[in-house]
């Protein structure tokens, strides 16, 4: 990827010439040690006006609530829902992205590069997030430059310099892996094509800047749970040109090619993962990004609604727009909710008498909704921010299931039909 500014900014034949074109520097960044297997060897070349050592010694810098204590308060195995968290009003002062990321919930360890955090962002200033729920945000990174709106997501790997412009309120979700990247997911008997399609991902075209500033260029770095910043004179954005498969990307999540039952039963939520962060355990994930897109529902003699659940992942739900088909109540836009692991979840009591006698006809699902889960094998730790500073935890959202009632009939009989 050349900026059309510079033609000729990649050496050709080799990486790292003794004299890059245009006087550039050569810099590899790299996602995974130099000897991984070559389908998992992520590093991509960067040629730019400055090179990223550059800048003076990090110093700690606030956290806010943004924590890795996973100790902090006690343990609650309970279904917990979010009503959606509030966004700055503009009367108040300009919330920036280190400020506004809340830490809900996580586990493991960032030294040991074994775990994952889910976070929610609020801002009006700027703001990054994997999931954007209301507003767009203009991502500007070392790569170039993505505009991301609700329905898409982004990724942006670790070691990745990246700031970004709001045009209005704006909220979202992340997750952050410590260790594994994400990648699309096995398809075993489907086959070469269905879920997202590598085609669809996008990556951003080389954009740079030739800008020194005289107060400088403040760099926050996140570096074993906690905030650092540092100085620099220059734009970190001034990389010409660059190549390799360790990069920013993009995904609409309309162009999601959905798998779904034709018959009866349900298939497993799998069948609706995006991307998959892998442990090593085969079959077993870090992370999955899951989504419940719009789609047809046909199946017969089947209860269509997601089906009641125990679990050995946890699942931490958000919702983009619209409303979720197993709890059309009480679960909003902006909001989320956590099912830990082995905590029993389901349909609430309205969506389970609605569907128990609905008639079984084709029917679209989730029309103009758009709900995602991140899935985890890690057994979530809530933070405090999560449990009370927030003060958007639902302490009713058990009550949604307080009216289910016992339809057991000992004198039932099979159809004769």
């Amino acid at each position: 990827m050349t900026n059309p500014r510079c033609p000729g900014a990649l050496p050709e034949g080799q990486n790292s010439p003794q004299v890059c074109p245009y006087g550039l520097y050569a810099e590899q960044l790299s996602g995974s040690a130099f000897t991984c297997p070559r389908p998992a060897n992520k590093r991509s070349w960067l040629y730019r006006i400055l090179p990223s050592v550059k800048h003076k010694p990090f110093i700690a810098a606030p956290c806010g609530d943004l924590t890795e204590n996973w100790n902090e308060v006690e343990p609650d195995p309970n279904q917990l829902r979010w009503l959606p968290f509030s966004i700055p009003t503009p009367t108040k002062k300009k919330v920036d992205f280190a400020t506004g990321l809340h830490t809900i919930c996580g586990a493991g360890d960032a030294k040991s590069r074994n775990g994952i955090d889910f976070l929610f962002t609020i801002s009006r200033c700027v703001f990054v997030s994997v999931v954007p729920q209301q507003g767009e945000i203009l991502i500007t990174t070392e790569f170039g430059k993505m505009l991301v709106e609700p329905n898409e997501i982004c990724v942006i790997q670790q070691g990745m310099r990246f700031s970004v412009d709001v045009f209005g309120a704006t909220r979202g979700y992340i997750l952050e892996v410590y260790g594994a990247h994400f990648e699309l997911p096995d398809l075993g008997p489907i086959g070469g094509n269905g879920l997202a399609n590598p085609r669809d991902f996008q990556c951003p075209v080389a954009w740079y800047e030739d800008r020194h500033v005289a107060a400088g260029y403040t760099i926050i770095n996140k570096y074993q749970g906690k905030l650092f910043a540092c100085q620099q004179d220059f734009s970190p954005f001034n990389v010409v040109a660059w190549h390799g498969n360790y990069t920013p990307y993009k995904y609409n999540l309309t162009n999601f090619m959905v798998i779904n039952c034709v018959a009866f039963d349900h298939a497993d939520p799998s069948i609706f993962t995006v991307l998959t962060a892998k442990s090593t355990r085969p079959g077993v994930a870090i992370a999955d990004f899951v989504i419940f897109p719009p789609r047809w529902g046909v199946a017969d003699r089947t209860f269509r609604p997601p089906y009641y659940h125990r679990n050995c992942m946890s699942e931490f739900m958000g919702l983009i727009k619209g409303h979720y088909e197993a709890k059309e109540e009480g679960f909003q836009p902006g909001g989320a909710s956590l099912h830990s692991i082995m905590t029993p979840h389901g349909p609430d009591v309205d969506c389970f008498e609605k569907n128990s006698r609905a008639e079984l006809k084709p029917e679209r699902v989730a029309e103009g909704t758009m709900a995602f889960m991140f899935e985890s094998s890690f057994s979530m730790a809530v933070t405090k921010w999560g449990l009370q500073t927030c003060q958007t935890l639902d302490k009713n959202y058990y009550q949604c299931w307080e009216d289910l009632c016992s339809h057991f009939d000992p004198s039932w009989k099979p159809s004769k039909q």
